[in-house]
């Protein structure tokens, strides 16, 4: 009894966290789009050192850091068609075959970014999704946190990623990165999202690049999403207006949240993001 009490206190000083972030990796800067199960490991390297440099400099802040598949699951993923689950009279033990492929390649690249993270001596654990979180229909149904908030409270950093998850309607399917932070944000209220991939901001004139979009909001998001692009290479979750799309949701569900959408590529822009600094395209609720 003695143990459950004082477990029970260390999710009590959830609520006094003083400043808590999500950040999510894009699968582009981390790997190589255009090679499959190619990371970048210099570039891992040098983003978990920015986030050790950041979380030195500033001992309030919390980080739930999230990451994409890249080539890594995405290329599964589009080979087996796992995101949209098992079809009608296919062959299943073909279709859970590729399920757990997918699910390899995720963890196998979960496996480099840990890696970085140890090297950096972050204090990082990673929670694999498809262990704590059902779907419905392609959205999260259940998620047991009390191992992911009893890492926040223990000054952990929670690594989460996109994963195979067991789908009450489709058998199985894939929740992106922004899937999972879309549910943890109406649980844990983060003050902003941080998406970090190559590119610069969110473009008026994709692919030419040379108009940023400085702010969307929910009102302004019809004017400008004709514009946005694609991913480059395999991406099986949608590309950049899918992500603004699900940013948009959140913001304007939970209105306190501010989600940025930049280049982790630039040199220092997630040390600088995780101080709070202003970078490449803001989405807010108004």
């Amino acid at each position: 009894m003695r143990i459950v009490l004082r477990f029970r206190g260390v999710l009590g000083i959830m609520g006094d966290m003083a400043k808590l972030i999500f950040l999510k990796l894009g699968g582009s800067l981390i790997t190589d789009k255009t090679q499959p199960y190619t990371p970048r490991l210099n570039k891992l390297d040098d983003l978990a050192l920015q986030i050790a440099a950041a979380l030195r400099c500033d001992p309030e802040l919390s980080l739930v850091l999230g990451h994409g598949s890249g080539t890594f699951g995405h290329t599964a993923a589009k080979k087996f068609g796992t995101r949209d689950g098992l079809p009608a009279g296919a062959n299943e033990s073909k279709y859970w075959r590729g399920f757990s492929q997918v699910w390899f390649q995720a963890a196998a690249l979960n496996h480099f970014v840990m890696q970085a993270l140890n090297k950096a001596e972050v204090a990082s654990l990673a929670l694999a999704p498809v262990s704590a979180v059902t779907a419905r229909n392609g959205k999260v149904a259940n998620w047991d946190l009390g191992p992911l908030k009893a890492a926040l409270a223990a000054g952990l950093v929670p690594v989460v990623y996109g994963d195979v998850i067991f789908d009450e309607q489709r058998g199985g399917t894939i929740l992106s990165t922004e899937d999972l932070f879309e549910r943890l944000a109406s649980d844990l209220k983060p003050g902003c999202i941080l998406l970090a991939g190559l590119e610069g901001a969110v473009w008026a004139d994709y692919p030419v690049c040379k108009q940023r979009v400085e702010k969307i909001t929910p009102a302004s998001f019809d004017r400008i999403k004709a514009q946005l692009g694609a991913s480059h290479g395999a991406d099986v979750t949608g590309g950049m207006e899918s992500k603004v799309r699900q940013m948009l949701a959140v913001v304007a569900e939970n209105p306190g949240i501010s989600a940025q959408i930049f280049s982790g590529e630039e040199a220092g822009n997630i040390q600088k993001a995780l101080a709070g600094e202003k970078l490449g395209t803001i989405l807010t609720a108004a």
